[in-house]
Order: structure tokens, then sequence, then C-alpha cells
């Protein structure tokens, strides 16, 4: 697969993942600046892990989460928790990997994770 390829599914997943609203408003504010970044993230995040076999969207969501509450990502977690809710995700599912972060990345991590999530489950119920 060339670059452009990559690119191209790359975006399809994106879509798929994070929503078309989410890819509109990334590229409406993409500009000379950020434009590398942009294509680097479509193709390389998204055209490349995010479209490989060896494991489902669902769990792809679900290993994102827990990294992004280990490294203390809030914009970055809400993000994904959209994404694993569009992925299959269950309510159950997002409680069970943030208790988890718990014992692996400490409390106060998943106390902000869970007050994140709720937000997200909220928003998405309204």
């Amino acid at each position: 697969m060339d670059e452009r390829d990559r690119h191209k599914e790359g975006l399809k997943v994106r879509r798929a993942v994070l929503g078309e609203a989410h890819v509109e408003r990334a590229q409406s504010a993409e500009n000379e600046f950020n434009s590398a970044f942009q294509d680097l993230i479509t193709r390389y995040a998204w055209g490349e892990i995010w479209t490989r076999p060896g494991l489902p969207r669902k769990t792809r969501s679900l290993i994102t989460i827990g990294m992004m509450v280990a490294l203390n990502r809030g914009d970055e977690l809400k993000m994904h928790l959209r994404g694993a809710l569009q992925n299959g995700v269950t309510r159950e599912e997002l409680r069970e990997v943030l208790l988890q972060t718990a014992i692996y990345c400490g409390v106060p991590a998943a106390n902000v994770a869970f007050h994140l999530a709720e937000q997200v489950l909220s928003e998405t119920e309204e």
C-alpha cells in the first residue's frame, strides 16, 4: 500500500471511529503549520495501526483508553471514549477498563478518567 492509499484508508477508519463531525473539525482547522501532523496521524495512527487485522477496533479502543489514562491525556481520553462507544464498547466494559487503570495507573488517574467518562456518557445519552 502506498502512502496515498494508507491516508485514504486511515481517513475512513478515523471517520468510522471518531465520527464525521470530529474529522471535519480537524480538517477545517488544518493549516500550513499543522497539515504535516494531520497527515502523519491519519496515515500512521489510523492507516497503519488501526487498519491492521490483528485486533478488532473495540479492543484497540479499550487499549487506547488505558494508555490515555496512564499518560494523563484527558482531551485524547474523551475523544477515544467517544470512539470506543462508536466501536461498540459498552458502559460496563468502559467501567472495567477504568477500574483496572486504578490499579495499574493509580487511583487519582482513574478518578479523573471516571469523571471524564461520565461527561462523555451523559453527552451521548442526550
